[in-house]
């Protein structure tokens, strides 16, 4: 008899790279041993952020199986499926919400695999286990966000809620050119984009596109006055802290496209995007200047020109946003999981998903139907 056993990893540098790589982790960039690394060594996440590492490591005969990242949470920022109105209602009954077990990639709204392991069985004892530790540490509960379609029916099947969520992605049809994409768009929204590009090209300098060595370490300085502009106006302070950068260019570089604005030479705006297998996934987005439709050029226009020269099949540019439509990203479902330890809270909670989910369904229906697609959106 195989013996399998699951245990909580308080810090990822316990693992070695390759043991956590190999279970299928390093696929994927959000979900690499150096990704989560970066974030746990630069102070992102750790003491005093309200992220405390607790991932999970399955562990067949004694080999390394399967893995989850996972963290103990004190509130619940930086997760973008939000259940604020839960630990609202949770605490107003008289419960405490905080703290709770969250499998995810901290402040990255990207779906990818979050139960990583290749049998099924390990993936269901890493859900499994996740219960276990909540209601052995009194949580109250446990959460994997932005897992795949897959986990979140095999999470159904072990007493996990799924929940339905909505992004905005653009797929990649094949098209050889960013004018064979536009001429699948209707005339309207087809010369609103090129005016809208050429509008953001003249804003009185140059764009360039930047990847691996391309990408200098003064680049970053540039980067995080970007992101500490849009960080301070979104959230209040940036999640990330400068060290991040540092460590993303000495082990990342490779996976990352750094798309600047420069004026005279000097960084005036820029957009970073993660470079996956299968999607280019952009993250983050400032400026020092404000120049009409920059933000359009840089995060979307640029990603999808760097998606059809590469070959690559998708575009995820973040969460939220219906202006990405007009633009060809079109309506995806998202898909997370909760467990929750109260049994009454967790009706309330079934009942409330059951009735988003047709929300969410109705929603991407509709828009899909608005889509700038010549003849409707294309199948894909």
């Amino acid at each position: 008899m195989s013996e399998l056993t699951v245990s909580v990893l308080p810090q990822i540098s316990s693992l070695d790279a390759a043991e956590w790589d190999g279970t299928g982790a390093g696929a994927n960039p959000f979900t690499s041993h150096r990704f989560l690394a970066a974030l746990e060594a630069s102070g992102s996440v750790g003491q005093g952020t309200g992220w405390h590492p607790s991932h999970l490591i399955a562990r067949l005969d004694g080999q390394v199986a399967g893995v989850a990242p996972a963290y103990l949470k004190t509130h619940s920022q930086g997760e973008y499926i939000f259940d604020h109105a839960w630990a609202q209602a949770y605490e107003r009954a008289g419960g405490r919400y905080y703290p709770k077990l969250q499998c995810a990639v901290p402040f990255t709204p990207v779906t990818g695999p979050r139960l990583i392991a290749k049998a099924p069985a390990v993936q269901a004892a890493l859900l499994q286990a996740m219960a276990q530790v909540a209601r052995q540490s009194g949580l109250s509960g446990a959460h994997v966000t932005f897992c795949t379609e897959a986990e979140a029916r095999l999470g159904e099947e072990v007493g996990f809620l799924a929940r339905a969520s909505e992004q905005f992605h653009w797929l990649n049809h094949g098209y050889a050119s960013f004018e064979d994409f536009l001429a699948q768009l209707s005339s309207r929204k087809r010369k609103a984009i090129r005016k809208e590009r050429e509008r953001a090209q003249g804003f009185g300098g140059t764009i360039r596109s930047l990847t691996g060595d391309q990408i200098r370490p003064d680049h970053w300085d540039a980067f995080w006055a970007f992101y500490q502009d849009t960080g301070g106006r979104k959230w209040g302070s940036p999640y990330l802290t400068r060290e991040f950068f540092d460590i993303l260019h000495d082990t990342m570089r490779d996976d990352c496209l750094l798309v600047l604005a420069e004026r005279d030479g000097v960084p005036v705006a820029g957009a970073l995007n993660l470079i996956g297998q299968d999607a280019l996934y952009g993250r983050y987005w400032g400026c020092l200047e404000d120049h009409r439709f920059l933000h359009f050029e840089l995060c979307y226009h640029r990603a999808i020109d760097w998606a059809i020269d590469h070959g690559i099949p998708r575009v995820e540019a973040g969460a939220q946003g219906e202006h990405k439509l007009a633009r060809g990203y079109m309506p995806s479902q998202t898909h997370s999981l909760h467990w929750v330890a109260d049994e009454g809270f967790h009706n309330a909670i079934a009942d409330y998903l059951t009735r988003e989910a047709e929300a969410v369904s109705d929603e991407i229906a509709a828009l899909t139907e608005m889509g700038p697609f010549r003849r409707g959106p294309l199948a894909g």
